[in-house]
């Protein structure tokens, strides 16, 4: 390990101490955030044995869980239910852990923000950023279960992955804006986060189908922000269909709730220093 002497600058310090020529220097935001997203990742994975694997442990391990209590015990009459479950659990992942690590991002990293001038909001854009390359490298995973179920992937995932992935970035970001900033003035927040997230879970279509739901509760159910990305998520994984009033359902959704996030933050942000 190099030890650095008091008069050299650490490199992520460097960088993040230094003032972009612009105020739209993409460079120094790119590196910005390149810098906090690998120092996530590294925290994510210290003294971590098995690392990858628990990426992709938890959801598999669910999917096990839901499958026998649904379809063994209750005998859910459904189809190759074991991929049906992957294929929303994966992705719910990413939002669930983004969002419950939301909670406590800037307390984590109250050194930097009381020392160096930054954007703030880069803090948890950095978070979802690194939970999002895990949902990627998990996504082998459910290729392999595509070919046990004699499935395969289809050529609608090379557009359908990179739009749903920038869909589901930022509503995931939105509310890891509002979870994170509002947490510094209410610490209940980060207790009622994973109330929040396991309500939530129950009322998206993931271990159920869209088409099980009552008509009566079916216009309420839509509302959920993620009711139109996960079920998009499953169509592309498991039979490669695109909905294009999906896509730009859950797409607005997402923007409503990234532009409600970047209020809260804006209004909050200026006394961070003082409270974290």
């Amino acid at each position: 390990m190099r030890i650095y002497k008091r008069t050299e600058k650490r490199p992520d310090a460097a960088i993040m101490n230094r003032r972009p020529a612009t105020k739209t220097s993409m460079k120094y935001y790119a590196d910005l955030i390149f810098i906090l997203t690998q120092k996530e990742m590294k925290i994510r994975y210290k003294n971590s044995f098995l690392g990858y694997l628990w990426s992709i442990g938890n959801p598999l391990a669910f999917a096990f869980v839901y499958f026998v209590a649904f379809k063994v015990v209750m005998k859910i009459q459904m189809e190759d239910y074991v991929l049906f479950l992957i294929a929303g659990l994966f992705p719910w992942q990413w939002f669930s852990n983004s969002v419950n690590a939301s909670t406590g991002i800037f307390i984590g990293n109250a050194s930097i923000i009381k020392k160096v001038s930054f954007p703030r909001n880069i803090v948890p854009l950095a978070l979802v950023l690194q939970d999002m390359i895990h949902f990627a490298l998990s996504i082998p995973v459910i290729v392999f279960f595509l070919f046990v179920f004699h499935k395969s992937p289809s050529w609608s995932w090379v557009p359908g992955i990179p739009i749903l992935l920038l869909i589901q970035l930022l509503v995931t970001y939105g509310f890891a804006l509002i979870m994170s900033s509002v947490n510094l003035f209410f610490r209940d927040i980060e207790r009622l986060v994973s109330i929040f997230l396991a309500l939530l879970f129950y009322f998206t279509p993931i271990i159920y189908s869209e088409s099980m739901i009552p008509a009566r509760y079916g216009r309420l159910m839509k509302l959920n922000p993620l009711y139109y990305l996960m079920v998009s998520w499953r169509e592309l994984f498991m039979s490669g269909r695109l909905e294009m009033s999906s896509l730009l359902l859950s797409a607005s959704q997402a923007l409503v709730f990234l532009a409600i996030g970047f209020l809260v933050y804006k209004k909050l942000s200026w006394r961070f220093a003082e409270v974290v």
